[in-house]
């Protein structure tokens, strides 16, 4: 099911709960979770597709440029 919370002053986070990817509504655009202005208006629709499993090491990796 896909989750809308405030995530930062004027902010909102929208992912799936169930761990899939989400797609933009209208520009078909696939996400992880989205982050968006409080007012944008945009609309996420649940995949099939699992998310990335963003563990605090793969994060790292990816920001250092380790491997994966």
């Amino acid at each position: 099911m896909i989750k809308t919370e405030k995530y930062k002053e004027g902010l909102v986070r929208t992912y799936s709960d169930e761990g899939y990817k989400i797609k933009q509504d209208g520009t078909g655009i696939v996400y992880d979770e989205a982050i968006d202005p409080e007012n944008s208006g945009r609309t996420y629709t649940e995949t099939t597709e699992p998310a990335e499993d963003m563990t605090a090491e793969r994060l790292l990796n990816i920001i250092t440029g380790g491997a994966e």
